[in-house]
C-alpha cells in the first residue's frame, strides 16, 4: 500500500482524496492529515483513517481536537499551527504528499515535503505560480515526482505519456467559463457573492469558484502549465468549453491533437496522481458521448475576463511577479467574499498592485523574496481598499 499524507484534508480536494482511499484500502493508506479550522471533521477523519500524525492550523482548536479523540488507542501525534502542518508534510512514513491546501499557504509545507524526499500530488497550483523559482530546483535536487492533481494539468500530463521529447507544440487549456459565461458584460457590475459561487459544472470551494468566475483560475493555470511542461506562453492557449468534458488538449509538432475526456469528477485526476504510472479499475460512471451530447467551444471574452490577459503578462514578467499576482488575487477575492469590494474591483485591484510592484520585481527570487512579495501584495490590497465599503469602486491606485 502507498502511504499518503494529505494536506488540506477537510477541503474539497481532501475529502475527495479520502473518498479514493476509502474505496481502495488495499492500494492506499493515510499516515498524515492536516487541516485548517474544521476540528470536528478532522477528528472524524482521524477516527476513520487512523493516521500516525495530524495537525490543525488553528492553534486554538488543538485542545478541542485532543479532547475529541482522547479515547483512541494508539494516539496520533497531534500538532498545530504552520509549524505543525510542516511537520506533517515532512513526516517520514509518507511516500506521497497530496497538497490540497488552498492558496499560498501550501507553499512552505510543499517545500518541506520535497526536501524530505516525498513525491508530490500537486493540487495546490499556487505552489508553482508563486514558488516555481525555488520549488523546481528542489524537485530536481531531491529527485522527487511532481504529479499534477488538478483536472487540466492532469489531462495534459496524461496526453503527454508516450510523446517523445520535443514532440509538444501547443497546450490548449479548457475553461468552463465559470458562473458568468453566459452573462452580458454590463451585468457584472451588479454581481453578488451568491452569484459568483454558483459554478455551473464543478463543486469547489468558494475561493476557487470565484477564480473561475473571473477566469483568474485559468490565467494561473497558464503560469502553472508553463512551469510544469516548459512551454512558452505564446504556445499556451485558453478555450471556453462549457460542457467540461474535455479537460485539456495538446497539439503535437505534426498538428495532431490529443485530448483527455471524462465526466466532471475531481477524483479522476487525484486517482491518477496517486496511482501513477498505474491505472486502477474503478466502478465510477463511464463517459457516454451520446449522453454528453454536443461539445462546444468559444474564444474567451477579454472584456469579460481581464484577469486572463493580466496573468499572461505577469507570467512573461516572471521573477517574483507571479507571487504578487497570486497574493493580490487571494486578498482581493477574500475582500469580495466578505462583501467589502465589488466583483469588478477584483481585477482592477490586482492590476494596480502588480503595476506598483513592477520596478521591484526580482528576476531570480529566493524563498525569502517570494515570501516578502506575497506579504507586500496582501498589505497593498488591504491598504488600497480599507476605506471602501461593499458599494464602492476602485478607480485607480497608480
Amino acid at each position: 500500500m502507498k502511504a499518503i499524507t494529505l494536506l488540506g484534508s477537510t477541503g474539497s480536494i481532501g475529502t475527495q482524496t479520502l473518498d479514493i482511499v476509502s474505496q481502495y484500502p488495499d492500494q492506499f493508506r493515510i499516515v498524515g492529515l492536516a487541516s485548517g479550522r474544521n476540528v470536528e471533521l478532522l477528528a472524524a477523519q482521524i477516527r476513520q483513517f487512523r493516521p500516525s500524525i495530524a495537525a490543525i492550523c488553528d492553534e486554538d482548536k488543538l485542545p478541542t481536537l485532543k479532547e475529541a479523540i482522547k479515547d483512541l488507542d494508539p494516539q496520533p501525534i497531534l500538532l498545530a499551527g504552520e509549524a505543525g502542518i510542516i511537520e506533517v508534510a515532512r513526516y517520514s512514513e509518507a511516500q506521497t504528499v497530496v497538497t490540497g491546501i488552498v492558496g499560498c499557504a501550501g507553499l512552505l509545507p510543499t517545500i518541506a515535503a520535497i526536501e524530505a524526499g516525498k513525491d508530490i500530488a500537486l493540487a495546490n497550483k499556487e505552489t508553482l505560480i508563486a514558488g516555481a523559482p525555488v520549488v523546481l530546483p528542489l524537485v530536481e535536487k531531491h529527485n522527487v515526482k511532481l504529479l499534477p492533481a488538478d483536472s487540466e494539468h492532469s489531462a495534459i500530463f496524461q496526453c503527454l505519456q508516450g510523446v517523445p521529447k520535443g514532440g509538444l507544440r501547443r497546450i490548449l487549456l479548457t475553461a468552463s467559463g465559470g458562473a458568468f459565461r453566459d452573462w452580458d458584460v454590463a451585468k457584472l457590475a451588479d454581481v453578488t457573492v451568491a452569484d459568483a459561487i454558483k459554478h455551473p459544472n464543478w463543486s469547489m470551494g468558494r475561493k476557487i469558484t470565484v477564480d473561475s468566475a473571473t477566469l483568474m483560475n485559468k490565467g494561473l493555470e497558464v503560469i502553472e502549465a508553463h512551469f510544469l511542461f516548459g512551454m512558452d506562453y505564446e504556445n499556451i492557449d485558453i478555450v471556453i468549453h462549457p460542457q467540461s468534458i474535455i479537460h485539456s488538449l495538446i497539439e503535437l509538432q505534426d498538428t495532431s491533437v490529443l485530448a483527455q475526456l471524462g465526466w466532471a469528477d475531481m477524483r479522476l485526476p487525484l486517482l491518477y496522481a496517486l496511482s501513477f504510472p498505474d491505472r486502477i479499475y474503478t466502478d465510477w460512471q463511464q463517459l457516454d458521448l451520446v449522453k454528453a451530447g454536443n461539445l462546444t467551444f468559444r474564444e474567451p471574452d477579454h472584456q469579460k475576463y481581464p484577469c486572463m490577459k493580466l496573468a499572461y503578462a505577469v507570467g512573461k514578467a516572471g521573477g517574483s511577479m507571479p507571487a504578487v499576482l497570486n497574493a493580490a488575487n487571494e486578498q482581493a477575492v477574500a475582500l469580495f467574499l466578505d462583501e467589502k469590494i465589488r466583483f469588478l474591483d477584483i481585477a482592477r485591484c490586482i492590476e494596480s498592485v502588480c503595476d506598483r510592484f513592477r520596478d521591484d520585481n526580482s528576476a531570480n527570487p529566493s524563498l525569502d523574496d517570494i515570501v516578502a512579495a506575497d506579504k507586500w501584495a496582501r498589505l497593498e490590497v488591504l491598504a488600497a481598499t480599507e476605506n471602501f465599503d461593499a458599494r464602492s469602486r476602485i478607480i485607480s491606485l497608480r
